[in-house]
């Protein structure tokens, strides 16, 4: 047995030191992936509550003619413009990818919040497949606003759309935070060390 230097048996001298734990290899494509990720998320929140806020009640005050109109416009210049693709179906594979690689190097907490937006997100793009999508369809194949004469599906767009768009506003709101909170947790586990000693 040893003694410190104090003369005094030192008890743990019997005991080798723990080896250190291997360091944990982190990606650098975590950080701008859930950045994407995050950016992207919030322009599709913004724009579902421009909707919400603006173009919807804006329509409801014109009249059927000038509604069908304005919508049938609106979902042709989206469909054509390939940057909103991109945003569209950049949000949801940039989370996944981000949440795969932050939960195999260790970051568990963040890959949860990562994983959860989403899920989320997903859900935003159920809804719009099945429901905002088959209506803009129904709205487009009714053809030229002018010679229309059943508007009925106006009313469809005024509850059924309206209220899924609600929806899809709120869904993506809270992916958006939960990719915030990821943020935080994804910069504090770069920030400090990533292997500690065994018994500190």
């Amino acid at each position: 047995m040893s003694f410190n230097p104090t003369g005094t048996p030192n008890p743990y001298a019997a005991y080798p030191p723990a080896p250190a734990a291997a360091p944990v290899r982190r990606s650098k494509a975590v950080g701008p992936l859930l950045m994407i990720a995050t950016i992207t998320m919030g322009l599709m929140a913004g724009l579902f509550f421009a909707y919400d806020i603006s173009v919807m009640p804006g329509l409801a005050r014109t009249d059927d003619r000038t509604y069908v109109d304005a919508m049938q416009n609106f979902n042709a210049l989206i469909d054509g413009n390939g940057l909103f693709g991109m945003v569209f179906i950049g949000a949801l594979l940039a989370a996944a990818v981000a949440a795969f690689l932050e939960h195999r190097q260790g970051g568990r907490g963040a890959a949860l919040w990562i994983g959860a937006a989403a899920v989320l997100y997903l859900v935003a793009l159920m809804i719009t497949f099945s429901v905002n999508i088959p209506l803009n369809n129904e709205l487009a194949a009714a053809g030229d606003p002018a010679r229309i004469t059943d508007f009925s599906i106006v009313e469809k767009f005024r509850t059924t759309w309206e209220t899924s768009n609600i929806v899809r506003t709120l869904v993506c709101t809270a992916a958006l935070g939960f990719l915030a909170r990821a943020l935080v947790l994804h910069g504090r586990g770069t920030g400090s060390a990533t292997m500690r000693p065994h018994g500190v």
